[in-house]
């Protein structure tokens, strides 16, 4: 999804240039900071970023992180209501509401019976061989896996039970080329041209009608 954002906000104008810049998620604060970015996307500011200086932009678009489970007979949605002695598969350096949002891979894998990765194929997967017993994954991601892997699609029974609803941000550097107003003011201009819609509801991102 963002490369699709980044070549839409590149097409639309001339005044700024997009460039995607790796890191990780633990070294994104630093990167941050650093000026080695200017701009964090499909952020919030609960996540760790309330003592570095930043201007938030809501970007009006909001995903979801749900559990997914093998399909067996007999198991129904109730699986999902208490994951006390389940074995988890969640993405590592993320913080989820059923863990009170504290992302300690000690904590996670003391508490939770939880093995952490840096993989979202790789969660599913376990689930699929039986490796653990439910993957946190977000509804996007998900949405993405069963196109790519079709095949496997009917293995999964995906929760009604959400455990939180991501609200997603840019976040701007203090210093950074462009304002938090002028950033806002092109994603009005896609969602106006419909580009937002296009790019995010085929992974089942809601693109909200204003910020």
């Amino acid at each position: 999804m963002l490369p699709q954002l980044v070549e839409a906000l590149n097409a639309l104008q001339t005044d700024y240039q997009f460039v995607l810049v790796p890191t990780s998620i633990p070294r994104r604060f630093r990167d941050f900071e650093q000026g080695r970015v200017d701009m964090a996307i499909f952020e919030n500011p609960d996540w760790g970023w309330k003592e570095i200086p930043h201007t938030n932009v809501d970007m009006g678009l909001e995903d979801a992180e749900i559990f997914v489970a093998q399909r067996e007979p007999n198991r129904d949605q109730s699986f999902f209501a208490d994951l006390t002695g389940k074995r988890l598969a969640v993405f590592s350096g993320y913080h989820y509401a059923f863990a009170n949002f504290n992302p300690d891979p000690k904590y996670m894998a003391e508490h939770f019976n939880a093995t952490l990765t840096y993989s979202h194929d790789s969660n599913l997967l376990m689930v699929a061989r039986g490796r653990a017993d439910i993957a946190l994954v977000t509804r996007s991601y998900l949405s993405d896996f069963m196109v790519r892997n079709a095949d496997m699609a009917g293995q999964f029974l995906v929760s009604e039970r959400i455990d939180q609803v991501y609200h997603h941000y840019a976040l701007l550097r203090p210093k950074a080329p462009i304002s938090g107003e002028a950033f806002s003011a092109l994603l009005k201009r896609l969602r106006d041209n419909g580009q937002m819609l296009k790019i995010f509801e085929p992974y089942r991102i809601d693109v909200m009608a204003t910020p």
